[in-house]
């Protein structure tokens, strides 16, 4: 099962984001992502949160209500409860944005839910660890950025500037801005997890 989470960072292109929902995706609204979901014209299946970023809940959408003051934020919650409906497949849209706060935090949550992908108007971005394959992503930017240590034994095929059993050290820059010249992608490592960002390049 997928499991689509809206959350209440910026979202530019509602008609670009919405194509990527599905009929059969169960959606969950993180808080204040409820607004993107009407601006979309879409109904969830829940709603979770401490509601500080809605005027009006909504009456007939399932409700999880927390406290204000609390460990975790709505956007983590709804992650718990998605993993917790046995979800294979976790879309995060409405995660990124102008808050550099929750941005860094959501994007670092990845590394904990190997199944979690954020997409916004420009980016897709998940967790890498041991071995992925993208496909139909052609002359798309591609950045590898190590995640809490070095990437070590690296190898990609399918991209411009191509690594062949390298080292990605953790706090420099060579993996940035690498562009994919294939519609098939491979990217392996023997150890290290990482963070991949593929911008529309647009």
């Amino acid at each position: 099962m997928r499991v689509v989470i809206i959350g209440s960072g910026q979202i530019n292109d509602y008609a670009h984001l919405k194509k990527q929902i599905r009929k059969d995706d169960y959606i969950i609204c993180a808080d204040g992502g409820y607004n993107h979901a009407k601006n979309m014209g879409i109904v969830p299946n829940l709603l979770v949160g401490d509601f500080d970023s809605i005027r009006d809940i909504p009456k007939g959408i399932k409700t999880l209500k927390f406290p204000v003051r609390k460990d975790e934020t709505d956007s983590e919650l709804a992650l718990s409860l998605a993993e917790e409906q046995g979800a294979d497949e976790i879309l995060l849209l409405g995660f990124t944005g102008d808050r550099a706060d929750h941005m860094l935090n959501n994007i670092l949550m990845l590394t904990r839910y190997a199944e979690a992908k954020i997409l916004d108007d420009k980016n897709e971005i998940f967790a890498f660890l041991g071995e992925v394959s993208i496909k139909n992503r052609k002359g798309k930017t591609l950045s590898i950025i190590p995640i809490n240590g070095d990437i070590i034994g690296i190898s990609t095929a399918g991209l411009d500037y191509p690594l062949d059993n390298e080292t990605l050290y953790f706090g420099k820059s060579r993996g940035v801005s690498n562009v994919i010249v294939s519609d098939d992608c491979t990217i392996k490592s023997e150890s290290g997890m990482g963070i991949i960002v593929i911008n529309n390049g647009e």
